[in-house]
């Protein structure tokens, strides 16, 4: 194919509304503009009543939304999801062996965390990006660290069936992708994170940490031997600090960054809610499976379509003209296709993660419109030719 025919191919007629498919920070809730935050409490302390009131708000809000049980305590704290996870983990492991899932790069780096850092014997359940460790082998008197979705890696733990009812450990669940998209079995989880900047579309250097009564058990009955930073005290003389829980933060929030949650939040529950809020995810996902399905250059990462993830949605270039390339030369399409979409307008920001398989990842969540998923398909396969072409013209 020659250069005539990379600059001939007709571009699809319809373009999305909104091209921001990014897996993090995700696209703003529909409708979103600066004016919604108008009411931001700034230029007071976080720590007066009325910056309180709205953190407090920030707190009911997720409660209610995310449909968090009573018994369970509800935070906000620094360093976005990561902190809320490290949080967790260098203040609660230690009395129990502890397993952990590693089946895309987040999870690997609470591996770096536990074994690396806090140096604790841990066994790693792994496997490579696309599919997930064997459940089977999880213990139930260990604790255990897990990401419900691989953000990632486009696979999820389709449900917690894998959990002990009657576990001895305590589980620590990283649902930054997963919270408000799929269906998180309170009974098995004692700690669950996530942060704003995903399905909430939500401004980003925020982490929410949710304790189950396990978890503040384990906090009162356990101090952990190492030094424990500021930002990870969760307790004083022995007892749970549960002012984090009602809106005094650790550190300094950004009122803005709150306001903008309070935003998505309400909108969240102004659409349905929790169920509405699922409901949007596995309808844009639906849109990218039947686009999949007739599709011949490209495949899902996660090969088992009951451990696909309807967020953060990971693609393959299954094209034998690519796949015989190397592997630079594969990466290096994969760029060329993100790049091109760009340069359109029509995709932003979906390049697979830099330690993934080399491919696309286009956010499903929520805040995403189907009508706009809708739209980019026939630009996917657009910039797929667009560059395919090239390659044989070179």
């Amino acid at each position: 194919m020659g250069d005539i025919a990379v600059t001939t191919l007709a571009k699809p007629a319809m373009r999305p509304a909104r091209p921001e498919f990014s897996s993090g920070p995700c696209a703003k809730r529909p409708g979103w503009t600066p004016e919604n935050l108008q009411n931001a409490v700034l230029g007071r302390s976080h720590r007066s009543k009325l910056g309180k009131g709205r953190l407090k708000e920030a707190i009911d809000r997720t409660r209610a939304v995310l449909e968090v049980p009573d018994d369970y305590l509800v935070g906000i704290v620094a360093g976005s999801d990561t902190g809320a996870v490290e949080m967790a983990l260098w203040s609660m492991l230690g009395p129990k062996p502890v397993q952990l899932l590693a089946f895309e790069s987040f999870g690997k780096d609470w591996v770096t965390d536990v074994v690396k850092q806090l140096k604790l014997p841990a066994e790693v359940l792994d496997a490579p990006y696309g599919e997930l460790p064997d459940l089977t082998k999880v213990r139930k008197d260990a604790d255990l660290v897990f990401t419900w979705n691989g953000t990632t890696s486009g696979v999820r733990v389709p449900n917690a069936d894998f959990i002990a009812a009657d576990r001895e450990g305590i589980t620590i669940c990283d649902a930054t992708s997963a919270a408000f998209a799929q269906p998180l079995d309170w009974t098995k989880l004692d700690v669950v994170t996530f942060s704003w900047q995903k399905a909430l579309g939500g401004e980003a250097a925020h982490g929410v940490l949710i304790l189950g009564p396990r978890a503040v058990e384990r906090l009162e009955s356990y101090t952990p031997a190492w030094p424990m930073p500021k930002l990870f005290r969760m307790t004083k003389s022995g007892k749970l600090n549960r002012d984090i829980f009602e809106g005094a933060t650790i550190n300094t929030p950004s009122m803005l960054c709150v306001e903008d949650a309070v935003d998505a939040l309400k909108w969240a529950e102004s659409i349905g809610g929790l169920a509405e809020m699922q409901r949007r995810a596995d309808a844009n996902l639906a849109i990218l499976a039947d686009w999949v399905a007739k599709t011949d250059w490209v495949e899902f990462l996660a090969t088992d379509a009951a451990a696909r993830s309807n967020t953060s949605v990971c693609l393959k270039v299954v094209d034998p003209r690519v796949t015989g390339l190397s592997d630079d030369a594969q990466a290096d399409f994969a760029k060329k296709l993100a790049s091109a979409l760009e340069k359109e307008g029509v995709a932003l920001d979906v390049g697979g993660y830099r330690d993934a398989p080399p491919g696309l990842r286009i956010w499903c969540g929520a805040t995403v419109e189907t009508s706009d998923l809708d739209a980019v398909t026939p630009w996917l396969d657009w910039a797929f030719e667009t560059t395919i072409a090239q390659l044989a013209a070179a």
